[in-house]
């Protein structure tokens, strides 16, 4: 067993993981991610009870009781740079001994709800529909640096996307990764569901042009008509590949909803969209629970 070294398991002065300055005991085994720090007070305000609250940088952490059961909502941030992060100090919370940088001989698996925003790539999906990512699409490129990657990615999905889209050489190599079909199950309330594409960026990375020019000014038309068991590809976000790669390969499970809050295809876009993320945030809830 590998015992890690300090420059690799990094800690604070008083034992928590380094970015999210937390100790093992704070995190339930049922957490909810979300992008905005802000976006923690909305959920734990739902909780009975909240007995653990920690932030650092973006990083905030609350830990609770939602009709009786625990849960932590943590914010991530924005992308799958800070899902990387967030998800190795998680693991390393419940399964390596801080003390000892050795990792427990038995995996405690966590449960991963991502709830947030997002862009629909399909014309006839109504403004604020939920939609769960069946499969992500990683543009970002982070799940390439991992042994063993290709052991829970679709590696003929990756083949026909490149394909079908005429991927550039010049961008990171896109990966196809499925979220949890246990979580799914439990999510599950006859809402739409398809594959996501997490992009790297907001503006050049999903197609979006002020002053610069996208690579492709086509690839958005191409996603919009791609088709892979008898999947399609519904939305933009920016962290659920890395989420549900990570996952796969550490032993934890993971899920993505999302409130749909622009229509790329159509133009049109919700101005107050607070109400159906609170709507969004109760389903997950009472879903997890």
């Amino acid at each position: 067993m590998k015992n890690h070294s300090a420059a690799e398991l990094i800690l604070n002065p008083d034992g928590s993981i380094y970015h999210l300055h937390l100790h093992p005991g704070d995190i339930a085994e049922d957490i909810i991610l979300v992008g905005d720090p802000e976006r923690v007070d909305m959920i734990s305000s739902k909780f009975e009870k909240v007995e653990i609250i920690k932030k650092h940088r973006e990083f905030r952490t609350h830990t609770g009781f939602y009709q009786g059961k625990r849960i932590s909502v943590i914010s991530t941030g924005i992308g799958t740079d800070n899902i990387d992060i967030v998800l190795n100090e998680l693991d390393a919370l419940v399964n390596i001994n801080l003390n000892s940088g050795e990792p427990y001989k038995k995996i405690t698996g966590l449960n991963f709800f991502r709830i947030g925003t997002t862009g629909g790539m399909q014309g006839d999906i109504p403004l604020n529909s939920f939609i769960v990512s069946r499969i992500a699409i990683g543009f970002d490129g982070v799940l390439n640096f991992y042994h063993n990657r290709d052991l829970v990615c679709d590696l003929r999905a990756e083949k026909e996307f490149k394909s079908f889209v005429s991927w550039n050489r010049l961008l990171p190599s896109p990966y196809f990764i499925s979220s949890s079909e246990n979580l799914f199950e439990r999510l599950n309330d006859n809402i739409i569901s398809g594959m996501t594409i997490s992009a790297p960026g907001f503006y050049g990375p999903q197609g979006r042009s002020l002053r610069l020019k996208s690579l492709d000014p086509l690839l958005n038309k191409k996603i919009n008509s791609f088709r892979y068991n008898e999947m399609r590809i519904t939305n933009y976000e920016m962290e659920s590949s890395a989420l549900f790669g990570l996952s796969s390969l550490l032993g934890h499970e993971a899920i993505t909803i999302c409130a749909m809050i622009a229509n790329r295809i159509t133009g049109e876009i919700t101005t107050d969209y607070k109400p159906v993320m609170d709507k969004l945030i109760t389903f997950t809830l009472n879903h997890i629970c």
